[in-house]
């Protein structure tokens, strides 16, 4: 004899029963104003008739093509570094994986600034590595490289966080079932776990984009803000901010509108439940 499994009652008008309370309504409508009355009052403040004229500016689009080229350089180079990373994190137990840990997700907390602060005592002409570095000649201070390191090191925590989130949700015994079959770790990197992951992992380079696209503290501590090699979007409307705040409100804007774009693309790549 088998028992039916309940059913349970559907809610009326196709809306999901909540046991939240409702005086919650309050407390998050304040923390959505908090943040949508900010941006709200930058796009009232921008003057449209001007708009065009002022996103593409010489040194705006200078500014924005650098951003770009960058944002994409370092999220290549997270997902390169990182993806092993988060693999190594949420696959493997020794001592010490804990403190590992809280060191390769450190600069999501961290200051930018104290970020760029350590990349330039790092690889600058005196730092610990940059002192035999200009030796052979290479310097990275102060270039459009130090932009990309200043970028991956704010933004590769998120792709980790995020491909590890994606690992640990992996059903074990498909893994289980491929080693049984006989594959290597390395085919069932490639043909199990890398292709179950794949939409994390498109969620955390987004994300990682994002957050290196919007970088200003340890870009400014550790590459300067020299036009064409470093000054990147973020930087270049701190610095129109003084001159021309016009100016600084439409690229303000216009940074809000691709960020809006790259979180859009990221909630779009979360699996439907």
């Amino acid at each position: 004899m088998t028992l039916a499994s309940p059913v349970m009652p559907r809610p009326k008008n196709g809306r999901h029963a909540s046991s939240s309370p409702r005086w919650l309504l309050i407390p998050a409508s304040i923390g959505i104003a908090l943040i949508v009355v900010p941006i709200l009052a930058i796009v009232l403040r921008v003057s449209w008739d001007e708009f065009p004229a002022l996103v593409t500016s010489p040194s705006s689009v200078s500014a924005l093509m650098l951003s770009l080229r960058t944002a994409g350089a370092s999220t290549v180079l997270c997902v390169v570094l990182g993806v092993p990373m988060a693999l190594v994190l949420s696959r493997l137990r020794f001592r010490g994986h804990g403190v590992l840990r809280s060191l390769v997700l450190l600069p999501m907390v961290m200051p930018p600034v104290v970020g760029g602060v350590a990349l330039l005592y790092t690889f600058g002409r005196q730092g610990l590595l940059g002192e035999s570095m200009s030796a052979l000649g290479i310097h990275i201070a102060y270039s459009t490289t130090a932009v990309v390191l200043a970028q991956t090191f704010v933004a590769m925590p998120f792709l980790v966080i995020t491909v590890e989130n994606a690992l640990h949700a992996l059903d074990p015994h498909v893994i289980e079932a491929a080693v049984m079959d006989g594959a290597g770790p390395t085919a069932v990197l490639r043909t199990i776990m890398l292709p179950l992951i794949m939409p994390g992992l498109i969620s955390g380079a987004i994300l990682a984009f994002a957050r290196a696209l919007g970088e200003f503290g340890a870009t400014i501590a550790f590459a300067g803000s020299l036009e064409g090699v470093t000054r990147t979007l973020p930087l270049e409307i701190y610095l129109q901010r003084e001159t021309d705040p016009d100016a600084a409100v439409a690229l303000s804007l216009l940074l809000i509108a691709a960020a809006v774009l790259v979180v859009g693309l990221a909630g779009a790549r979360r699996p439907a439940v």
